[in-house]
């Protein structure tokens, strides 16, 4: 009786150390206050999220541009809705790989989005969401830019209007009116 009291009172403390150790190894989770936000010891000097700094593209009155709907296979473009956000304007893979954003990253981020790197939105949540031109034909033809305005507003909170459109997890606004 006295063997099976032994065995049973080392099972129970190495179960209890195990699981301490799992707790302990566990990852940890961003404060609530953060929002999600990856760094946010990273300011932004620009903008508010009660008080943005610009306002960057036009309401659409509809989800799609003309040339985006004769674009689309069968004049269908996949599905999208209108809407605006409010957050800062972020070098999509900066943020993404490295966490950066404000305005200690601003001089980067407009050299990697002038570059070619994609332009994100970093909403309060911690949402990101990519920020493209959305009139096809004039996308793919040159005709629209959206990096002169992503680098003249890189790490600031601005107000965005678009379409936005989702694809197995990845989230798009698409801005009318970033014309050359």
């Amino acid at each position: 009786m006295r063997r099976k009291i032994f065995v049973i009172g080392i099972a129970a403390v190495a179960a209890f150390t195990v699981l301490a150790q799992e707790k302990q190894d566990a990852p940890k989770k961003a404060p609530a206050a953060t929002g999600g936000i990856l760094h946010p010891e990273m300011k932004v000097e620009t903008g508010t999220w009660d008080k943005p700094a610009a306002t960057l593209g036009a309401k659409p009155d509809q989800p799609w541009s003309t040339t985006s709907v004769a674009a689309g296979v069968d004049s269908k473009p996949q599905p999208g809705r209108a809407t605006t956000q409010v957050g800062e304007v972020v070098d999509f893979s900066c943020y993404i790989q490295l966490g950066k954003h404000g305005e200690k990253h601003r001089a980067c981020g407009q050299k990697c989005v002038n570059n070619g790197q994609p332009i994100g939105l970093l909403t309060k949540s911690g949402t990101l969401y990519m920020l493209m031109p959305e009139e096809h034909d004039p996308r793919r033809d040159g005709g629209v830019d959206a990096k002169a305005s992503a680098a003249d507003h890189m790490g600031h909170i601005v107000t965005v209007n678009g379409t936005l459109a989702k694809v197995n997890g990845y989230s798009a606004i698409y801005v009318q009116g970033l014309t050359k």
